[in-house]
């Protein structure tokens, strides 16, 4: 199973990073709040309806207890994809796919904090490595952040409280509900936050944009592939896996997205980038490799 989880893991961290200029073409149409309270609405009804053929074999859960989980891993990954987006705006899908590529970092680091979970010296490396690469990749070019780059960052801060609350209930609730009450979360609060934050509420929902091709292409592969299936993946297999090995997985993100990038527009990366881009990948893998003392505790056990 160990196999079969990491495979369906990396396929969906595929689609992510392949999916980030589809969306940057959308928004150039579309609202951002619209597009994702649209997409994650339409990912609710492509689950709902195997999980209403099958509900009756479904093991008897705590109501309250599994619409609270899902709503709390719903918030974060509303917060997630709601930076993400909103960030697409204003930088470059590459960029926005290895700044996504922190939450990897995160995770062992908000371990600390939340479970707390020593940090090894790889972590510490690690953290350190990715920040340099951010640094490299958001300042060289420019004295000030762009705007983009700090939405980014705090959508990588939200996913990688999504990693761990998704960790703290998957193995404990069914994985179809709980995935549902995530997506039905993240698609009623983009909706609300589409009215809140849209002055001119007329742009919000217009047929004629729907109909737009990048409009409707990018709803529909996000939808199916990149939003419903991928996050019944995550939830499902992180029942047979650790947030480490899922976070690892997950650093593949940000090379699918510069790889797409490249391929479908053409975009290019300055060295000092590029090197930002190196570093952070660096970050990813050092931060999940095991610690001296974890390797001799390991090697006296096997002894």
């Amino acid at each position: 199973m160990n196999k079969t989880a990491d495979a369906s893991l990396l396929f969906v961290v595929f689609i992510w990073g392949v999916t980030f200029v589809m969306v940057q073409n959308a928004l150039s149409f579309l609202e951002p709040f619209t597009f994702n309270a649209v997409r994650f609405f339409m990912a609710f009804v492509f689950l709902l309806i195997p999980y209403l053929l099958t509900v009756h074999k479904k093991p008897k859960t705590s109501n309250k207890g599994l619409l609270l989980a899902g709503i709390h891993i719903g918030v974060w990954l509303f917060l997630g994809y709601g930076f993400q987006t909103i960030g697409l705006n204003y930088t470059t899908p590459a960029k926005t796919g290895f700044i996504t590529g922190l939450s990897v970092v995160m995770v062992p680091v908000f371990s600390l904090l939340l479970l707390k979970h020593r940090l090894s010296r790889p972590t510490v490396i690690g953290v350190g490595a990715a920040t340099a690469g951010l640094y490299l990749m958001t300042f060289a070019d420019r004295s000030t952040m762009n705007i983009g780059d700090f939405l980014v960052f705090l959508c990588a801060i939200s996913f990688a409280m999504q990693i761990i609350t998704t960790a703290k209930y998957a193995k404990s609730m069914p994985a179809l509900p709980l995935t549902l009450i995530q997506l039905s979360t993240v698609s009623l609060l983009s909706f609300a936050s589409a009215f809140i934050f849209t002055e001119d509420q007329s742009v919000i929902f217009r047929p004629s944009v729907m109909l737009q091709k990048d409009v409707w292409t990018a709803l529909l592969v996000t939808a199916a592939l990149a939003t419903a299936f991928a996050f019944f993946a995550q939830t499902f297999f992180q029942a047979y896996t650790t947030p480490t090995r899922v976070a690892l997985i997950f650093s593949m993100e940000p090379v699918f997205a510069a790889f797409s990038s490249y391929i479908l527009i053409g975009e290019k990366l300055t060295s000092a980038s590029l090197i930002g881009c190196a570093l952070i990948f660096l970050g990813m893998i050092l931060a999940e490799l095991p610690s001296r003392r974890k390797k001799t505790k390991i090697t006296q056990e096997v002894s």
